[in-house]
């Protein structure tokens, strides 16, 4: 659900990345309270895990479309809800400039629906509430296919209201969303099913994690070893190998796309659009998660998912974990100088 610039105005454009980074200034601020050098590793962890599974397109049947898991859901079960923001607009932003996944004009759209419907709306008022008399496995599944699916369908809305008010002729409101949302629910069901495995699985290694996450509370002296271990190696298994078995069929947008407006890919240029176009040609190495200058034939096309699947989780955990460690650091600083 990745938007690209030509789905947005300037002004839209402008506006949501002037409201994202307004919110992750309040993430910054508030997760203070519960970060520590503990949660650091697990926010990069979480981080390149996410990237790889967002390169998975998963095939929906009947339909000639595929979707691809989110994570803004299981970001904030694991991480709490601005760890998860944070993180999330670390591995969108790794996408647009290193891979041309998502237009630089819509990132903060793309953070908007993909962050914000999952950390501050989904967590806090579908998963926390059916979670709220203590976690068990039931609890678990129900609370995060549910929250998954709400959180996805806000997120496929909100790609609607963005096109509405860039003025976006070629996808009336009412056609655009009555394709997105009913794509999108098959989508989240999957989604949903994911992040409760991988929630389980984290609670039954270390109930812990999910437990402090949830209290707005630092991980202290917990050992997580293992459980980085686990969610890293699945990070580099599926990025450097499932994601060669990912569906070619049109992601929910790209299929919603094609059959509103007739193509799949929208034309905008001149102004910001040329000069964001330009610069992203220029920082992306691993354009559509391949070589520049594929070699032909099967080899080479997995060569450069393979590449693109650990390179790409490697630099989210390295920005994911900067991210972490100058807020702590900033943190240390402000109560050193509140001391004196």
């Amino acid at each position: 659900m990745h938007m690209a610039d030509a789905l947005i105005s300037p002004a839209v454009g402008g506006t949501m990345t002037a409201v994202s980074a307004g919110l992750a200034a309040y993430s910054i601020r508030k997760v203070q309270r519960d970060l520590d050098e503990h949660k650091i590793p697990l926010m990069g962890v979480m981080g390149a895990f996410v990237f790889a599974a967002q390169m998975i397109n998963f095939t929906i049947p009947a339909t000639g479309s595929s979707g691809h898991l989110g994570g803004g859901m299981l970001l904030a079960i694991l991480l709490g809800p601005y760890a998860g923001f944070l993180t999330m607009a670390s591995i969108l932003l790794i996408q647009a400039l290193f891979f041309g996944d998502g237009g630089l004009l819509a990132y903060g759209c793309n953070v908007f629906n993909l962050g914000f419907f999952t950390c501050f709306i989904a967590y806090p008022l579908i998963y926390k509430w059916i979670t709220r008399k203590g976690l068990t496995a039931g609890r678990i599944f129900r609370a995060s296919l549910v929250s998954a699916i709400l959180g996805l369908q806000l997120g496929a809305f909100g790609v609607v209201l963005e096109t509405w008010f860039s003025g976006k002729t070629e996808l009336p409101f009412d056609t655009f969303v009555l394709l997105m949302q009913p794509i999108h629910l098959a989508i989240g069901i999957v989604e949903g099913l994911v992040t409760a495995a991988v929630a389980t699985f984290v609670w039954k290694a270390r109930p812990e994690i999910l437990e402090r996450a949830a209290a707005g509370k630092a991980l202290g002296g917990l050992s997580i070893n293992k459980v980085l271990a686990g969610i890293l190696a699945a990070a580099i298994v599926i990025g450097g190998f499932v994601s060669w078995f990912a569906s070619s069929n049109p992601d929910g947008l790209e299929w919603s796309l094609e059959r509103t407006a007739g193509t799949a890919e929208l034309e905008a240029s001149g102004g910001v659009y040329d000069v964001l176009a330009n610069v992203q040609s220029k920082t992306a190495f691993l354009p559509d998660y391949s070589f520049k200058s594929a070699e032909e034939g099967e080899a080479g096309r997995y060569a450069g998912t393979s590449v693109s699947g650990i390179a790409g989780g490697a630099l989210t955990l390295v920005l994911a974990g900067l991210t972490g460690l100058m807020i702590i650091a900033y943190k240390k600083k402000k109560t050193k100088t509140a001391r004196q």
